[in-house]
């Protein structure tokens, strides 16, 4: 028998191709029942994923026993692209690992963006067909298909497709504009012939007048550790003699520096006075010399190496500041050419993104190269990265909710990783000393309850060793596969707390397969909600994402309401839609196909970023209010983090007591 041009065997499993660098692979596989969809059986170390304490969630841990991996495997670029770090350095992405900080962009909520430092959160490696996109910087990125990278008019991916839900989706073609600081902002190569003599040279002169004193041995207490390092490094690899000379001599005077500096001196001169006397605020680099003379030397190097200078006040009165223009691009090229030493004044975060004075990197070609490269992908907390000079895309739905995605059905159930060994690990994590029964979140990350469930059955054991832990958790859901487990459930409810919380967004059926593909209809979720309360278990329901001018109606939120109260929700918590990147683009294009009109009103209420006007969200908070009061749906939700939270309730049908029921996820 064969599925998909594949061997499957008499069990209805067939060999899928497996994915080179997944950790703790089994193997991967297809089967008849789930067409068009992979699932790559893992053994996983570790199940119990803490979140971290800056997250706004009102719980501290996540069990996963299932990963959509569609992004992971798809978004990705060659290993040695390199990404800009947050110290203002580029490392091949194939090198990055999560806790590694990056420079990402989030929105300022006036239509642009800021660098941030944002950490790796995870990496993942795979094999895909190369295609080759060649700028007029001379950039050439090797990436796959579905990668995006952020153009002038939004995200793109680099070939034309077309999404899970038919929509037409944007790509790069001749003449797209990237938004990046440009290929001359990214650093690399070997440091240039002069450039050590320079560097020491500027770093010593510089921290004499700082210091304020003149006759004394160099360093002075001004100079920061990182540059006292690269000093000792670069001092003990001269000849002895001249080493010696430097420390014990005062500090050179101008003189002493080359009639004609060559441009590898320039550099280091630079950046050891940039080392000594740069000082950032708001992501802006400022050289502060301290005396004329010193400030006019700095000048004319800068000018010998392509920057235009502006000279500013400083914070210490009398003194005057010098400023490269151009923007975070220029800053950022300055750092490239000169290569400081000192990582404070490579920082870029909270800068403006800014077009390079050039012009924007703009797509001369794309190529397919019909050949299969090795590729990794990076998830990070902004969801993007700067690769290459440009603002490069990154998988968002490992770190965000999947009940919010609005193709996460369809994107989810293409590539499923699946923790065969997730209960058996989780009972070990849970037996250690160290363990606070702590409550656990589960359909935080990708629902545990998804088709998936039905073939593998990993939450039934997940439920038993919460349970037999004493740890309280949660679950919340779209899929209808949670009922199998309600008698599980209800008697894990006698001995901890069990919170449960169903996702429905509207009741239009046809509008809802468009939306959210690949999941059970809006009755089936409210005949689960049903079931769940019938069982004595408290229910919640995350009525999300609300569509403005289309579900956003106070007739049409109050039949929803209306439904879930009568299906016995707890309490139900509205949200607006959420359009982070990659849901936006696939939404404003179906948005643009069947409702053209409100196009513009959708780019006008989302401009400032993933999320609508703070007007609207009032307005419709307004509006839901009273509604929820009337449907009896307005109990306000309990933090899992307080420890009142675990108190055992009594476990009674269909009457759920105050403060019961799924967390609020946002």
């Amino acid at each position: 028998m064969r599925w998909n041009g594949q061997q499957v065997g008499a069990d209805g499993v067939g060999n899928a191709t497996a994915l080179p660098g997944m950790r703790g692979l089994l193997r991967s596989v297809r089967t008849p029942g789930f067409a068009d969809t992979v699932f790559h059986e893992v053994e996983a170390r570790s199940v119990l994923n803490r979140v971290p304490s800056s997250s706004p969630v009102p719980f501290g841990w996540t069990v996963n026993p299932y990963r959509g991996c569609s992004h992971a495997c798809t978004y990705c670029l060659v290993p040695e692209t390199p990404v800009l770090t947050a110290d203002g350095r580029s490392r091949p992405i194939g090198e990055l690992r999560p806790g590694d900080e990056v420079v990402g962009t989030v929105a300022d909520g006036g239509g642009r963006r800021r660098f941030v430092r944002t950490p790796v959160l995870a990496r993942w490696s795979t094999r895909r067909r190369a295609q080759e996109v060649t700028l007029d910087d001379g950039t050439r990125l090797v990436t796959s298909a579905e990668h995006r990278f952020l153009t002038t008019s939004g995200w793109a991916h680099v070939r034309p497709g077309r999404c899970r839900a038919s929509a037409d989706r944007p790509h790069l073609g001749p003449g797209t504009a990237l938004v990046g600081p440009g290929a001359a902002a990214v650093p690399g190569g070997a440091r240039p012939d002069g450039y050590a003599e320079g560097w020491l040279c500027g770093l010593v002169r510089a921290d004499a007048v700082r210091g304020r004193v003149r006759a004394e041995p160099f360093p002075t207490g001004w100079v920061e550790l990182e540059a006292l390092a690269r000093a000792h490094h670069l001092l003990t690899a001269r000849p002895a003699p001249v080493a010696a000379g430097m420390l014990a001599a005062p500090a050179p005077s101008p003189a002493a520096w080359p009639q004609r500096p060559a441009r590898g001196w320039t550099a280091g001169f630079v950046g050891g006075i940039v080392d000594a006397c740069g000082e950032v605020s708001a992501g802006v680099l400022r050289i502060v010399p301290g005396d004329e003379e010193l400030a006019r030397a700095c000048v004319d190097a800068l000018r010998r190496l392509g920057f235009r200078v502006a000279s500013e006040p400083s914070a210490r009165p009398g003194v005057r500041a010098l400023r490269v223009l151009g923007g975070v691009a220029e800053q950022l090229r300055l750092v490239a050419v000169t290569d400081p030493a000192v990582a404070r004044v490579r920082d870029v975060g909270d800068a403006r993104v800014e077009e390079p004075p050039g012009g924007a990197p703009r797509v001369v070609a794309v190529r397919d190269t019909g050949t299969l490269r090795p590729m990794v992908d990076i998830t990070t907390g902004t969801g993007d990265f700067v690769a290459a000079g440009v603002v490069s895309h990154n998988c968002f739905a490992r770190n965000t909710h999947t009940y919010l995605d609005l193709d996460a059905g369809a994107d989810f159930d293409s590539q499923i990783v699946v923790k065969v060994n997730v209960a058996r690990v989780l009972e070990r994590e849970l037996a250690r000393p160290s363990w606070r029964r702590e409550h656990v979140a589960m359909g935080t990350n990708t629902d545990p309850y998804q088709r998936a469930e039905g073939r593998y059955r990993l939450m039934p054991g997940v439920i038993t060793a919460l349970a037999r832990s004493g740890t309280p958790f949660s679950v919340l859901t779209k899929g209808t596969v949670l009922g199998r487990d309600l008698p599980q459930l209800a008697a894990a409810n006698a001995d901890v707390r069990v919170g449960t919380g169903v996702s429905i967004a509207l009741l239009d059926r046809e509008l809802q397969s468009h939306l959210e593909p690949g999941t059970p209809s809006p009755r089936a979720r409210l005949d689960l909600v049903r079931r769940i309360t019938d069982a004595g278990l408290p229910c919640g329901v995350m009525v999300a994402p609300v569509l403005p001018w289309l579900t956003d109606s106070t007739e049409a939120l109050d039949a929803l309401l209306a439904e879930i109260a009568a299906a016995g929700a707890s309490r139900a918590t509205v949200l607006a839609l959420h359009l982070r990147p990659g849901a936006r683009e696939w939404f404003l294009a179906w948005l643009g196909r069947t409702h053209p009109a409100l196009l513009p009103r959708y780019e006008r209420l989302y401009r400032g970023g993933a999320y609508a006007t703070r007007d609207y969200r009032g307005t419709l908070a307004r509006r839901v209010a009273p509604l929820l009061a009337r449907h009896g749906l307005d109990r306000p939700e309990p933090n899992p983090r307080d420890p009142g939270w675990t108190r055992q309730p009594v476990a009674s049908p269909r009457a759920a007591e105050p403060g019961d029921g799924q967390l609020s996820l946002l």
